[in-house]
C-alpha cells in the first residue's frame, strides 16, 4: 500500500476526491493500491491501519501563513517516528524542512521563505500566495546532482531536467540531512535523512512527460527503495 498525504486545504482535498491524480499515476506506475489522507489526520496511529510500504507528501498552493500549526502535529509526529520510506514534493519537501529544523509545538506560526526578490527587468509571474515581486521557478529546470544515491539510479551524468513550480524553498539543511541536489536559484533542491529513508525534493519528480522523464526514474527508484518495484 502507498499512502498519499495531501497538503491541500480540507476543502480542496474533499473537492478533489483525495489526491486522485497522484493515486492514478502511482497505481499505474507500481501496480500497488494507493490510499489518500489529509495531513491533519496523518498521525502514526492513523497510518498504521494502512500498513503502508511508502508515503508520499504532496505540494500545495497556499501560503505557509495560512496553516494552523497544530494541524501539522500529526504529520510531524509521523516524520519523526516512521521507518517507512517517505518522499515529500515541493511544499511537502518544505514541510520536512520545517519539521526537522523547528520544534513545531513551540512554533506559533510558519512563514513563507521565498527564494529571492526579483532583479531589475525580470518578469513578475506573481502574485504567488498573494505576494508579488518574487522570483518564481517555473517549467522544466536543470538541477545538479551533488551526491550519488540510489534515488538517482539509472540517471547518467550530474544533471537532471525536472518540472518546478515554487517561489519558496528550504533555507537551511536540517540536522541529520544530506544534500543530494542543487540549482543556481535553489540550493536545497533535494535532500535525504542520513539514517532513515526520508527524501524531500523541491522539484516535481512525480509529474513527468516525454521528453522530460528523469522524474519518472526518480519515482521508480523511490518505490524500489520501498520494496514495491523490482
Amino acid at each position: 500500500m502507498i499512502v498519499v498525504v495531501s497538503m491541500a486545504t480540507l476543502e480542496g482535498y474533499e473537492g478533489s476526491n483525495g489526491a486522485a491524480g497522484h493515486k492514478r499515476r502511482f497505481e499505474k506506475l507500481t501496480g500497488w493500491p494507493v490510499a489518500a489522507c489529509h495531513h491533519t489526520e496523518a498521525s502514526p496511529e492513523y497510518l498504521e491501519r494502512f500498513h503502508p510500504r511508502a508515503i508520499f507528501i504532496t505540494g500545495f498552493g497556499q501560503a505557509w501563513e495560512t496553516f494552523h500549526v497544530p494541524d501539522l502535529y500529526a504529520v510531524n509526529d509521523l516524520l519523526h517516528t516512521t521507518e517507512v520510506p517517505v518522499y515529500g514534493a515541493c511544499g511537502g519537501h518544505q514541510l520536512i524542512g520545517y519539521c526537522f529544523n523547528k520544534n513545531l509545538r513551540r512554533t506559533k506560526r510558519l512563514r513563507n521563505e521565498p527564494m529571492r526578490k526579483l532583479r531589475p527587468g525580470e518578469p513578475d509571474f506573481g502574485p504567488v500566495s498573494g505576494e508579488w515581486g518574487y522570483y518564481v521557478a517555473r517549467g522544466v529546470q536543470q538541477v545538479e546532482i551533488v551526491q550519488r544515491d540510489p534515488i538517482f539510479k539509472g540517471l547518467r551524468g550530474r544533471t537532471i531536467r525536472v518540472p518546478e513550480s515554487h517561489y519558496c524553498e528550504v533555507k537551511t539543511l536540517p540536522p541529520e540531512f544530506e544534500l543530494l541536489a542543487t540549482s543556481p536559484e535553489c540550493r536545497i533542491e533535494m535532500m535525504k535523512h542520513s539514517a532513515r529513508p526520508i527524501y524531500g525534493a523541491q522539484f516535481h519528480a512525480e509529474i513527468w512527460q516525454e521528453p522530460y522523464t528523469h522524474g519518472e526514474t526518480i519515482m521508480r527508484n523511490f518505490f524500489r527503495i520501498a520494496g514495491l518495484m523490482s
